[in-house]
């Protein structure tokens, strides 16, 4: 009693304590992070017979036959390594192992072997050995950062764990003893001589003919494990994370979450963004860039979140709150036609003193008086900032707030020039709402997800579908924006086809902006330094708008967006999963459960979460 008191009995029966979530791109191809990494967690059925065979020979062959634990195996373990003088055999079952991974910590103490022995014996009884191999096969560490046989197989040989044939099997079991000493990427030779020896122990047990072990023995010298290349997108991974950990809960087994991510169009991010800093970043004094990519209606495809993720996890594109500069234009202008200005309708550009502030234009010159379209497309500042005390600073902060903009904004003028810092994710999806005719378009990163054992794969429901019809004004916006491209300070960021947008730089050139759109996507691009030291003259106009320019191109060369459906798709479309309203449904029920979006009523069955 005294070493049983503190064992989670329910926790151990029901698995629950190491859920396991898995992000996949947009094309259903696994998000493979920095670090460890492990697989969707397999069903039983979902192994090959001949790797469990191969499992079965090399560590536990009497594991049908045993109850737990196998005195005979621990008397055979015990013998050899008197023979040899030194430990060269454990005795440990199947089921000690997995105790010993997932339940109990690795004290030699007489306390936790009594705890190992009761609960080998609890668990036969509880699971049965199908349920007992299968968790084992799936929390086992295998090397090169994979944990469980499916993450084993994608890294090793790039293959679904039901894929493996004879001589992969018999590798991956061999790795169970010593994976660290013994990984083929980095010792070859190792995990060669280790496959051949359970192949030998897989023929004494029965499991294949002598023939069959010689042909896998010949075939696995034509094996070529090599790490996959990481998938791009880990400051993406690490942005949606939190919302995929809060889908799976506590849920036991896998839960496979299908985000937006676009492999190829992140590819081509992180290379433009790497090209620019590498050409012209010395020179400018620029030592940091950020970019993010997303449709009109906020699917996010694309993250960079800096120079060199492995240098620094810290994610410029959502974290950072920068001052935004002159893209902060538009919602003083978008305040104006909602205050029934046009853009043929004229203010004065000239010097301006309010209370002792006297903002002015780059280089210095003043036009007088000019339309809202010249004033929006040559970013003259002294007329923005008129412009905003004509309509009111407050209309201006309702028109920011109308577009979707979250970070607190400063009531003075210097608002209009964006005093007030952002975020380049929310200020990227402030401009999809124009792209999009509606507002206000939230950036979201999850399409679907399906738990382990569920039949069902459920769609995230967006948490707010934006409600502001923009009709009246978004063709105007559209024209304002398109200038900017075609005449204005935006020519930089040209891509050759349609293209609108709006450049921004903050005082000193400390912060350089492009924020713009095509027909498909919706980019802002941020260049700057993380210690907010000044640029040599950087502005939105040029190493920004270039990143923005050679990104579009690139994206724009084929269809890309494939597989990246809209909210509207989801919604519509034929044979679109079932909607699950992950946030709705946990404020609503305290019983409610992600996995199969269900909750507790106070009586009969689980129902579905219907919100």
């Amino acid at each position: 009693m005294w070493a049983l008191k503190d064992v989670p009995w329910s926790e151990i029966r029901d698995g629950t304590l190491k859920p396991v979530v898995v992000l996949e791109t947009a094309d259903g191809a696994p998000l493979v992070r920095q670090g460890p990494y492990q697989g969707p967690y397999a069903r039983y059925d979902q192994f090959p017979p001949h790797l469990i065979d191969a499992v079965l020979s090399i560590e536990d062959r009497r594991f049908m036959d045993h109850f737990g634990v196998d005195p005979r195996g621990i008397g055979r373990a015990l013998l050899r390594n008197l023979e040899a003088g030194s430990v060269v055999e454990g005795g440990s079952t199947i089921t000690q192992q997995l105790i010993k991974l997932q339940y109990l910590d690795s004290d030699r103490t007489i306390k936790r072997k009594i705890q190992e022995v009761v609960i080998a014996f609890w668990l036969e009884w509880k699971l049965g050995k199908a349920e007992i191999l299968t968790r084992y096969l799936n929390s086992v560490y295998l090397g090169a950062g994979a944990t469980g046989m499916p993450a084993a197989a994608r890294i090793y040989f790039n293959k679904e764990i039901g894929a493996l044939n004879l001589p992969e099997a018999a590798m991956l079991a061999g790795l169970l003893r010593a994976p660290s000493q013994w990984n083929p990427i980095d010792n070859f030779e190792g995990a060669r001589q280790r496959t051949l020896v359970v192949l030998d122990a897989m023929a004494a047990n029965g499991k294949i003919t002598e023939p069959q072990a010689a042909e896998a023995k010949t075939s696995f010298a034509r094996l070529h494990p090599t790490t996959p290349t990481p998938r791009s997108g880990s400051w993406f991974a690490d942005w949606i994370s939190p919302q995929a950990s809060e889908i799976a809960g506590s849920s036991p087994g896998s839960t496979t979450v299908r985000t937006t991510l676009v492999p190829r169009l992140q590819q081509i991010a992180e290379r433009v963004v790497k090209r620019a800093l590498d050409s012209e970043g010395k020179t400018v004094e620029a030592s940091q860039a950020a970019l993010v990519a997303m449709t009109p209606d906020g699917a996010v495809v694309a993250m960079v979140g800096g120079r060199d993720y492995k240098a620094s996890q810290f994610n410029r594109a959502v974290t950072a709150m920068r001052q935004p500069g002159s893209t902060f234009k538009l919602f003083v202008y978008y305040a104006a036609l909602k205050a029934g200005l046009t853009l043929s309708d004229r203010v004065l550009d000239a010097p301006i003193d309010i209370d002792g502030w006297s903002p002015e234009n780059s280089g210095g010159n003043y036009r007088g008086w000019v339309t809202l379209a010249e004033a929006f497309a040559r970013s003259l500042n002294a007329a923005s900032v008129a412009l905003a005390e004509e309509v009111g600073l407050d209309n201006v902060i309702a028109a920011a707030r109308e577009l979707g903009i979250d970070a607190p904004l400063a009531n003075t003028p210097s608002l209009a020039l964006g005093a007030s810092e952002v975020n380049l994710l929310n200020l990227t999806s402030a401009y999809a709402s124009v792209q999009l005719g509606r507002a206000p378009v939230r950036p979201w990163g999850i399409i679907d997800f399906q738990a382990a054992g569920q039949p069902k794969t459920f769609r995230v429901a967006s948490q707010a579908k934006p409600n502001v019809d923009l009709s009246p004004y978004q063709s105007d916006l559209l024209g304002l924006l398109q200038l900017v491209v075609e005449r204005g300070t935006g020519r930089g960021a040209d891509p050759g086809t349609f293209a609108a947008g709006k450049t921004g730089t903050s005082q000193n050139n400390r912060d350089a902006w492009f924020v713009g759109f095509t027909e498909a996507l919706v980019v802002g691009v941020w260049v700057g330094n993380d210690d907010d030291a000044p640029m040599k003259g950087v502005t939105g106009g040029d190493l920004p708008a270039h990143i923005w320019r050679d990104f579009m191109r690139e994206a724009t060369t084929e269809p890309t967006l494939n597989g990246v459906p809209s909210t509207e798709a989801l919604v519509d479309g034929q044979g679109a999963p079932q909607s699950c309203n992950i946030t709705a449904c946990s404020r609503s029920y305290r019983s409610f459960r992600p996995s199969d979006c269900t909750y507790q009523p106070y009586s009969g069955g689980r129902r579905l979460c219907e919100k």
